[in-house]
């Protein structure tokens, strides 16, 4: 009788490889670790104001395709070389991908873009990648959306964000507070402010959640807080809140509330009102407000990707175009180029 009682809309279920068998597989090299362990200090140095530099997170929105993601990280940390006085340059590698209804979940959950699911398969690969963007001496972030993946994979994670889908969600406050990395954390999808700011004070606190070990057995972990968490503007609610006005007021309820005033802004998403082609704009109104004198943004949020725009999942895979997203609309590498060279001159005139 009590079969009767359960798992009765569960279709299937397997036993997933352990975090330790994963990295039995793919190993943390010498190199790796010290380029986390750089850029995490690195970041954590320009929001307590002891780095005077900018970081800018820049990449794909998502990542569908290996070798693409390696040319992309190859170019970036070129130019990453060229800026690095004054930009610190992050590889935006994100391989979960919220929904807001269906759709593709991201390399990790169907990294054969089929509805296979070959979650193991996923793992392996986005370890694999971010080993390799690590090896190059390029930092590298992505959205923290599952709270069993991190175990997979957080120590080659320079910075991490919690987005607007999720921002308001208990158990990624709790991830949040636990992770080992800086943490941003992004305005409600409908512009809300408060629910950054209240996503910011619960991470820096201590808590207690369940989650697995890295033997995969389940535990109850309890955290220090997170002390480098902090707020990511990117607009909603059919609003940006990118423009001067809007970071004021920003630095006003963070006062309030007794937190740091340290914001990073998302060039995309509301703040480009979804338009790949606006988000040089955005980033050039950004720094020239730190030009201005502004010493509370922190960081900069770009989708790029190596083509402009983005495309459908097709039927037959192998009529996708290489480097092209798959998810929100990127701009091209040339167009990413030439607006970080530009931020770089900018900020070098009056240095």
């Amino acid at each position: 009788m009590h079969q009767k009682l359960l798992d009765t809309h569960i279709a299937r279920s397997q036993v997933l490889i352990a975090p330790e068998e994963i990295k039995a597989k793919l190993p943390l090299t010498e190199v790796a670790a010290q380029t986390v362990l750089r850029s995490r200090q690195q970041i954590a140095n320009i929001l307590d104001v002891l780095d005077s530099r900018k970081f800018i997170v820049v990449g794909p929105c998502s990542i569908h395709d290996l070798e693409a993601a390696k040319e992309y990280a190859q170019k970036l940390k070129g130019l990453s070389d060229r800026v690095g006085d004054r930009l610190l340059l992050i590889m935006r590698a994100y391989f979960e991908k919220p929904r807001t209804t269906v759709g593709w979940k991201g390399l990790i959950n169907d990294p054969n873009m089929d509805d296979s699911f070959e979650i193991e398969k996923g793992l392996l690969l986005a370890r694999q990648l971010l080993l390799e963007i690590a090896e190059l001496g390029l930092p590298a972030a992505t959205e923290a959306l599952d709270p069993i993946v991190p175990q997979y994979i957080s120590e080659l994670i320079s910075w991490s964000a919690i987005g607007a889908r999720t921002i308001e969600s208990q158990t990624h406050r709790e991830m949040a507070s636990g992770l080992s990395m800086p943490v941003g954390l992004k305005n409600g999808t409908n512009g809300s402010i408060e629910v950054a700011i209240n996503a910011v004070q619960a991470a820096q606190k201590p808590h207690n959640f369940l989650g697995i070990d890295r033997q995969g057995k389940v535990s109850v972990f309890t955290t220090k807080g997170n002390r480098y968490a902090h707020v990511i503007l990117r607009g909603g609610g059919g609003k940006a809140n990118f423009e001067a006005a809007n970071v004021r007021a920003v630095e006003e309820l963070l006062q309030e509330s007794n937190l740091p005033t340290k914001i990073a802004i998302d060039c995309s998403h509301g703040n480009s009102n979804k338009d790949h082609k606006r988000q040089g704009d955005v980033l050039k109104n950004i720094i020239g407000q730190i030009d201005r004198g502004n010493s509370s943004i922190v960081g900069m949020m770009l989708e790029s990707n190596l083509l402009e725009g983005n495309q459908k999942i097709p039927a037959n895979l192998e009529d996708l175009q290489y480097g092209v997203s798959v998810t929100d609309k990127c701009m091209s590498w040339e167009e990413t180029e030439e607006v970080i060279l530009s931020a770089h001159a900018t900020l070098s005139q009056n240095s």
